[in-house]
């Protein structure tokens, strides 16, 4: 569904006799999607629904480009309408007493919530495994992950069980799943999108995401939930002067990604076809040098897992979610310290899985006193030079171009054991999130196997109207 269509939707659906069929039909796929794919945590139920359609044909504001529009919902984003869980056991049933701000901005211009998608627990993860609803399959090979942590989004987007997704991206979380599913995913700039009511990950990287299956559908979305948010003080206005849009110059590609050993055939073949597309849209080709970035795997985890760590602390058991105890005796007997002491530890670690308690270990590790200087702080002066080399690279150049993965979808099971080996697959994402500059997952083409690939362009801060136009002119190609 293009952006055409999208606002063609939006106005025959005033027609409350085409808008309860329309959404019961995207309903029941996103019921198929949870059943086949495990891609929804929870689907809206016909009563729900039901009422969404009798708010809205009541109401028929005349500017909501989003009328009627069906939109799936990672679940680690507040809404109001059902549970976030962060696809953990410690947050099973809670119930958030508002809705994130991008979310609300949304249905304000008349999206319906079509479900709650499944992740990567606590957004920790790069294929959609870690989840304790289980893990997500890819739609184009059910034995391979669909990527993470942001999976379950945009397998609804690709199944076709919604024609919008809201995801979260701290170190590739969107885009990674985009190129495994074949599908487009914007990772917009840090600020650009409010992040009230996005339960926190790594703070200074977190960004809430969209999916869609064409890029001018990007668009349409950003249009409507971006902008400054009283309630996240991170948010920010586009500058007075916004960067200029895609005038087809000069390209940069990274000249050492183009070094690194261990890319698929296929993927390095796409790019060569997405550089030779470019070329013959009037752009010109050069290498960018951006030495550090051969850092970033390193300085995106020190300072995600540290700052994951800080923000996880507040699951305690007692203000949110479930309560464990190994033994009603536990948290019964004894000095009152030692019984809540005994409460943390049995709700943290019965409701919290393997990859989010081995982030917690690490960033508390790292933070720690005589280690802070050692791990922590000098990431964040390299993180410095990372972005300082972004921003001299695009006083040259207006985009800069590289895969989004350096494979495509690899098979479930394949990265569990090797926690090294799943972080590597974000080694081409985490830098756009350390420099907090847009970056975009466009599919481009598919390797032998048939399954898709993603490459990624990047812009300078608040470009997401130059890379949103190099997409189109690329899929007008």
């Amino acid at each position: 569904m293009s952006e055409k269509a999208i606002r063609q939707t939006s106005r025959d659906n005033r027609e409350k006799a085409r808008l309860a069929p329309y959404l019961e039909g995207y309903r029941e796929k996103a019921l198929a999607a949870k059943k086949d794919f495990n891609a929804f945590i929870e689907v809206i139920n016909a009563r729900a629904l039901e009422k969404r359609v009798e708010q809205l044909s009541a109401a028929k504001p005349a500017d909501s480009q989003l009328f009627g529009i069906p939109l799936a919902v990672k679940d680690n984003i507040c809404w109001s309408g059902a549970p976030t869980t962060c696809a953990s056991r410690l947050l099973e049933g809670y119930r958030p007493s508002y809705t994130a701000t991008v979310l609300q901005r949304l249905e304000d211009a008349g999206a319906v919530v079509i479900g709650k998608t499944n992740l990567d627990e606590f957004a920790f993860g790069s294929s959609n495994e870690t989840s304790a609803y289980g893990p997500v399959l890819n739609p184009h090979a059910t034995r391979r992950v669909p990527g993470g942590s942001s999976g379950g989004s945009a397998v609804a987007v690709a199944v076709g069980a919604a024609p919008l997704a809201l995801g979260s991206d701290t170190g590739g979380s969107v885009r990674q799943p985009a190129a495994f599913c074949g599908v487009y995913g914007l990772k917009p700039t840090y600020g650009r999108l409010s992040r009230h009511g996005l339960v926190a990950f790594a703070s200074s990287m977190d960004q809430i995401g969209l999916f869609a299956r064409h890029a001018d559908d990007l668009r349409l979305a950003l249009e409507v939930c971006a902008g400054p948010d009283a309630a996240d003080a991170t948010s920010a206005p586009p500058p007075a002067t916004p960067p200029a849009v895609f005038n087809a110059g000069k390209v940069g590609v990274i000249k050492e990604f183009r070094r690194l050993v261990g890319l698929q055939p296929a993927v390095e073949r796409a790019l060569e076809g997405l550089l030779e597309a470019l070329r013959k849209l009037g752009c010109e080709v050069v290498e960018v040098s951006l030495p550090t970035i051969v850092h970033s795997t390193a300085v995106y985890m020190l300072t995600a897992i540290a700052e994951a760590s800080a923000n996880l602390a507040r699951f305690d058991g007692i203000n949110y979610g479930v309560r464990r105890a190994e033994h009603p005796a536990d948290v019964v007997s004894g000095p009152a310290a030692d019984r809540l002491q005994r409460s943390y530890a049995a709700s943290r670690g019965l409701g919290f899985g393997d990859e989010v308690k081995r982030r917690i270990m690490l960033g508390t590790f790292s933070l720690a006193e005589g280690y802070y200087d050692a791990y922590y702080l000098r990431a964040q002066k390299v993180r410095t030079l990372i972005r300082r080399e972004f921003e001299r690279a695009f006083a040259d150049v207006e985009l800069i171009v590289c895969p989004t993965t350096p494979t495509t979808a690899f098979r479930l099971g394949e990265k569990t054991a090797d926690p090294l080996a799943m972080y590597l697959a974000d080694m081409f994402t985490n830098p756009a999130n350390l420099a907090g500059i847009p970056a975009l997952s466009l599919p481009w083409g598919a390797d032998d196997a048939g399954l898709p690939i993603g490459m990624q362009l990047l812009g300078p801060r608040f470009a997401e109207e130059r890379i949103l136009g190099a997409a189109e002119d690329l899929g007008r190609r």
